[in-house]
């Protein structure tokens, strides 16, 4: 039995992820936590998630939480997720991160803790996401410069990060591929007199309305013809199966930085 602690357990993101580790049979839900001064604390977690009563009750202290738990799953903030990570680390507990939005410099702390605990670093723990980023290395092996390649992804009003943690992510294993600089030939926005298209150009393009939970279309356009493919996620419980996924991935794993690649055996 795999015991877990939730982080931003009163979000949708982790009230998705408590109710379907309450509902998995080799999942125990052993704590949850959110910021200080949250309306929730104090309250039990099934309350906060429309449930049965759990006898798990919202703090707003993470070590607290700690003792009984084996993987920590987070879905909150940078700011919030490299305070986790550190308590994690000082607990020497393995965590799964879902969290967007981090920069450069804060993904590499999140990398420098990776050296003393386990840890799950996604933007995305979609199953079809990640079968999708390695069908797109090759893809865009395959065709090669002479097809202009564009993202386009699509989320709810209130996503804070754009273009989306998946975008980029894709926009990245693509570049790979090609052996491209994606800080080099990302182009992000488009307006005015822009002139022509740049051969090596990758555009990621940003939608945001509505409660539209995550779509991202990747086109390769070439001279008569073109292809797209795309990934709609209807519900959050895609990315939650995911996260519970990789926890129990990463149960006696070493130290390390991994990726929803290493927990589907995609590598």
């Amino acid at each position: 039995m795999l015991n877990i602690s939730i982080a931003g357990a009163a979000g949708k993101m982790g009230q998705r992820i408590g109710v379907l580790a309450l509902e998995h049979p080799s999942i125990k839900l052993v704590g949850a936590f959110e910021r200080a001064g949250h309306i929730s604390l104090g309250m039990d977690f099934g309350e906060v998630a429309g449930v049965a009563r759990t006898g798990v009750a919202l703090t707003d202290n993470i070590a607290q939480t700690l003792d009984s738990a084996d993987v920590v799953v987070d879905f909150t903030s940078p700011e919030s997720t490299l305070g986790n990570l550190r308590v994690c680390s000082d607990h020497k507990k393995a965590i799964v991160i879902g969290t967007t939005g981090l920069s450069s410099e804060e993904t590499a702390r999140v990398v420098s803790y990776g050296k003393k605990i386990p840890v799950v670093l996604a933007p995305n723990m979609s199953v079809g996401v990640n079968l999708l980023l390695k069908v797109l290395a090759d893809v865009a092996r395959a065709l090669g410069d002479d097809y202009d390649i564009e993202i386009v992804e699509a989320h709810h009003r209130l996503k804070k990060d754009a273009p989306s943690g998946t975008a980029l992510k894709m926009a990245q294993v693509i570049a790979e591929a090609m052996s491209r600089k994606l800080d080099e030939v990302s182009v992000l926005c488009r307006s005015g007199i822009i002139g022509e298209r740049k051969k090596k150009e990758i555009g990621i393009q940003t939608i945001r309305a509505g409660d539209i939970v995550g779509e991202h279309t990747v086109l390769f356009g070439g001279l008569g013809e073109r292809i797209e493919i795309t990934h709609k996620a209807s519900s959050r419980d895609t990315f939650a199966r995911g996260a519970l996924r990789a926890a129990l991935w990463l149960q006696g794993k070493p130290a390390g930085i991994y990726d929803m690649q290493d927990v589907l055996g995609l590598r």
